[in-house]
């Protein structure tokens, strides 16, 4: 039987960089993942290959819309939706492959096939042949991650009613793409295929889009959103969805209570994901779960099993990848007796559309309702020489600070690269920055992110320079 220090069960963000890191540290690692390739959802049918699409019809709509602005006269663009999913493909290839090259330049032992508990220690791998092959682990990490979620009486037959796995591997653009759900993944896919020409309608239960987000983000977002086109049910909840042929009827009530129906090709329901843990024998080890469905962690992320712990959607907290990535390192770090922390308030969330949207620390919902004294200074895109430029001028950054010492609370944009904006939020509020350290730190002339200097000029003293 071969043995191991360390085991990670579940090849995404959060395991590959945890087998990675042990392997770092000097523990012999081996990593147990189902699938033919690794990455898990993110690099094989998530983060990666939706970004891929996203970009190409990025570049369709600017080719479409906003070329002849800029003296760029082409004939009418065509979209090739086929060349697109091919593109996205090799994408997610050159990724994978990288993994794999990540695992053997850290001698980390793969094993392909479906791992589960037989005991606290020892874990069986079941392959896709049939044959099972036992290991023993003095350390286990759980990071199986997660699986799209759905409604009861939502049948999901992958073809018509689909997740957003099925929606990356569309053969032709939707006529009228139905999107329950407006959070992230919904708003994500429906905006690919609204540049690409489909009608989106997004039916959400919320009373806005993206609900866990800055209210000043998601009110940007829908205003933007709709300007494109896409269209909006708020408060609206789904009832029943019927497919007939080619069609698909989503039933829903809205805020009166009165029924109302929308009715198109193909509908995508994102309404979040759930912990994924079936098949892993959890009973064996003795691990037990929460309410949820969760695997049950303590502070260390050690599940009431000593040996055994668990990281990212697996376990309570925001689903995101570098969030997981993050815990991976922790755990990897506490078995070699050093202590790591992770500030879950400063682990940012992003929105991918364009513009892009992204947030860290607190919003001012939060502060609110914890009853903290704060003040929020604003700047709009459209007031930047670069945003100009290019003409991104849709958007706003908000910084939230406290009343009294000034210290950064949050940091919320809407704009041209806020997903890389945002680092500079994250950074400011590790290491405890006021608005005012912000206002008078240099930022080149012109970039977008000179809007965080002029939103911290906002907030700390109501002097922005270009406002």
């Amino acid at each position: 039987m071969s043995q191991f220090d360390v085991t990670v069960i579940g090849s995404g963000p959060g395991g590959y960089v945890a087998a990675i890191r042990a392997a770092q540290l000097g523990f012999t690692t081996a990593i147990i993942e189902k699938y033919p390739t690794l990455g898990g959802t993110c690099l094989n049918v998530g983060c990666i290959p939706s970004k891929a699409l996203l970009d190409s019809s990025e570049h369709f709509e600017n080719a479409k819309h906003n070329f002849a602005g800029h003296g760029i006269i082409i004939n009418e663009p065509q979209a090739d939706i086929a060349r697109m999913i091919e593109r996205k493909n090799e994408v997610v290839k050159q990724n994978t492959d990288g993994i794999n090259y990540l695992m053997n330049k850290n001698k980390i032992t793969v094993f392909e096939g479906v791992g589960s508990f037989e005991s606290a220690t020892q874990i069986k791998v079941t392959k896709n042949d049939g044959s099972t092959e036992t290991i023993e682990s003095k350390y286990t990490i759980i990071a199986t991650g997660s699986k799209p979620s759905s409604l009861p009486f939502i049948n999901i037959d992958k073809e018509r009613v689909i997740t957003s796995t099925e929606a990356l591997n569309l053969k032709k653009i939707p006529k009228h793409l139905v999107v329950i759900g407006g959070g992230v993944i919904g708003l994500e896919l429906g905006s690919v295929y609204l540049r690409l020409g489909a009608q989106v309608t997004v039916v959400e239960f919320m009373d806005k889009i993206i609900p866990g987000m800055d209210g000043a983000l998601s009110k940007e977002l829908t205003k933007v959103l709709k300007k494109q086109g896409m269209k909006f049910m708020l408060s609206t909840a789904v009832s029943a969805v019927e497919r007939n042929g080619d069609s698909v009827k989503v039933t829903a009530k809205d805020k009166k209570g009165e029924e109302v129906v929308v009715e198109g090709d193909y509908c995508l329901v994102s309404v979040g994901r759930r912990p994924y843990t079936d098949g892993l024998g959890l009973e064996k080890a003795g691990v037990e779960l929460d309410e949820r469905g969760r695997v049950k962690v303590n502070d260390h992320l050690q599940t009431n099993v000593a040996n055994i712990y668990a990281i990212g959607d697996v376990i309570k907290g925001a689903m995101l990848a570098h969030k997981a990535e993050e815990e991976g390192v922790f755990v990897a770090e506490t078995l070699a007796g050093q202590k790591p922390h992770i500030n879950y308030n400063l682990i940012p969330g992003v929105v991918y559309t364009w513009p892009e949207v992204a947030g860290v620390g607190k919003t001012e919902e939060q502060l609110k309702e914890e009853g903290v004294a704060y003040k929020v200074g604003s700047f709009p895109m459209r007031a930047l020489g670069r945003s100009r430029a290019s003409g991104d001028v849709d958007g706003l950054v908000k910084i939230i600070a406290d009343e009294k010492t000034d210290e950064v609370l949050g940091m919320h944009i809407v704009g041209a690269r806020a997903a890389d904006l945002i680092a500079e939020g994250v950074i400011a509020m590790e290491f405890r920055a006021s608005a005012e350290d912000i206002a008078r730190s240099s930022h080149a002339h012109p970039t977008y992110a000179e809007a965080i200097k002029e939103a911290a000029l906002d907030a700390t003293a109501k002097r922005p320079i270009h406002m």
